[in-house]
């Protein structure tokens, strides 16, 4: 059986997807995933370079009649996904507190106990992460990690050799690569305008977590 919505005929026997629809479907479910909000109908038509909405709106409806979206009038971000498009895209995503600060420079007094949250796509990190830090500074700018950025971390208190790891020394927070030898732990920084921190022997020093990865909110 089929029907014209629009202009467009859509047979109702048939639920699966053309590879432009499939697109469209992807393109709204990442969206979804890395921000929790799902795109406006002139995000889609940007990014697919669509001369007007008009043939957003056509792609849309079609993907909703075969039953993989909702779509809500009334508002520039009317999309809501169905079934297994939801579920996968809950199951790719994380909820993760943003902690505090640290920093990319010299150490920075972490700012604990922000009740902040990201939902972040899972797939973006190289590892689980446990939180979010916002860093401060440009010292880690050479291994792309910018003033501004939240980076990733995993809790834990072991690490090798060159991992990027957050430390923390006396109180304060920082972010650097780790190198240890026989007689002395350094935390590196990846600017050549920075020095490298010598952990002093008798300073309260503990490895916090490992970097993961980072979300770029700019």
């Amino acid at each position: 059986m089929a029907y014209a919505l629009n202009g467009i005929y859509i047979n109702t026997t048939m639920t699966t997807l053309t590879d432009r629809q499939q697109e469209i479907l992807d393109f709204v479910t990442q969206a979804i995933t890395q921000t929790s909000i799902p795109p406006t109908w002139q995000d889609i038509a940007d990014a697919f370079g669509f001369a007007s909405t008009r043939a957003v709106q056509k792609h849309l409806q079609a993907i909703e009649v075969k039953g993989f979206l909702t779509l809500h009038t009334g508002t520039t971000r009317g999309i809501s996904l169905k079934g297994r498009n939801r579920m996968s895209a809950r199951s790719l995503t994380l909820s993760l507190p943003i902690l505090g600060r640290v920093a990319a420079g010299i150490p920075l007094g972490a700012d604990i106990g922000s009740d902040d949250q990201m939902l972040v796509d899972r797939t973006m990190f190289s590892q689980t992460p446990d939180y979010l830090l916002k860093v401060k500074g440009q010292s880690m700018q050479d291994d792309g990690i910018w003033d501004g950025d939240l980076v990733a971390v995993r809790r834990t208190n072991t690490a090798n050799n060159n991992d990027i790891v957050v430390a923390r020394i006396d109180g304060e927070i920082t972010i650097k690569r780790l190198k240890q030898t026989k007689t002395k732990i350094l935390l590196l920084p990846r600017n050549p305008d920075f020095a490298p921190i010598e952990v002093p022997a008798d300073a309260d020093f503990a490895i916090e977590g490992i970097y993961c990865g980072l979300v770029r909110t700019r």
